[in-house]
């Protein structure tokens, strides 16, 4: 199993979280992919990253979330394949715990596994509203109730990071777009819920309000559309041909 973890000018608790998981697995690989982080502290922060064994890896420039998600899967399949793959933000939302009983879900089930986080008093409002009306539409438009679309603590099998290098999406949208991409392949999803932990009100998120948001359900409402197309498309070849069976009077 590898850790990946996708970074932002990030800051001491990665370093903590690195030591921490070393400490409780000490065999994991840690892969983190740094996206175009600048300044003296996210750059001791990813020199004490390396100096603890991990994996760095650098953009040049920020590109999105999405895109430093590829670049790990790319490096893992590369560099050790058959590797199932875990990925947590290292923002200190996700514990120790938590990230490994996910992790080890995915040999035990061969499915995607999902940390769901509670939607109670410890999430801000903001976003206790948000994931609910996301999950509230993703089941909508697939039929597959997954209850944190949002999560960042994910779970994937060896077999599928071939996959996930196809799916669309630069930014926070990406994440949405591989869930939507695996219902429609009929990816099996499993979820375990995870704590709530939030590190003051989540002021370390690098999630813009408005433009991430419209990013994040863009996809949504192509795959709702999609679907829509479909069935009608589907009904109404199904009645042609219905039609044209029936005998003539």
């Amino acid at each position: 199993m590898i850790l990946l973890a996708p970074v932002y000018q990030p800051g001491e608790r990665l370093p903590e979280l690195v030591t921490d998981l070393r400490a409780a697995a000490p065999g994991l690989r840690v892969v983190v992919v740094d996206d175009g982080s600048s300044g003296p502290g996210p750059d001791r922060a990813l020199d004490a990253a390396r100096d603890l064994g991990c994996t760095v890896l650098r953009h040049e420039t920020n590109r999105g979330k999405g895109v430093a998600l590829r670049t790990g899967f790319r490096y893992v399949a590369d560099t050790w394949p058959g590797e199932d793959v875990v990925c947590a933000d290292a923002d200190g939302q996700h514990t120790v715990t938590d990230i490994l009983r996910v992790a080890e879900r995915v040999p035990a089930t061969g499915a995607t596994v999902l940390g769901v986080r509670r939607l109670d008093g410890r999430m801000p409002a903001r976003s206790r509203f948000g994931n609910v009306l996301t999950a509230l539409l993703f089941r909508a438009a697939t039929g597959c109730p997954v209850r944190d679309t949002q999560t960042g603590l994910r779970a994937y099998p060896a077999a599928e990071l071939d996959w996930l290098l196809t799916i669309p999406g630069d930014r926070f949208e990406y994440e949405m777009a591989a869930l939507l991409e695996a219902t429609r392949a009929g990816h099996p999803i499993e979820q375990v819920t995870i704590a709530t932990h939030y590190v003051r009100g989540n002021a370390s998120s690098h999630f813009g309000s408005l433009a991430d948001s419209v990013r994040v359900y863009r996809p949504l409402l192509r795959f709702a559309v999609s679907r829509l197309v479909g069935a009608v498309r589907s009904r109404w070849t199904s009645g042609a041909t219905t039609a044209a069976r029936s005998p003539q009077t």
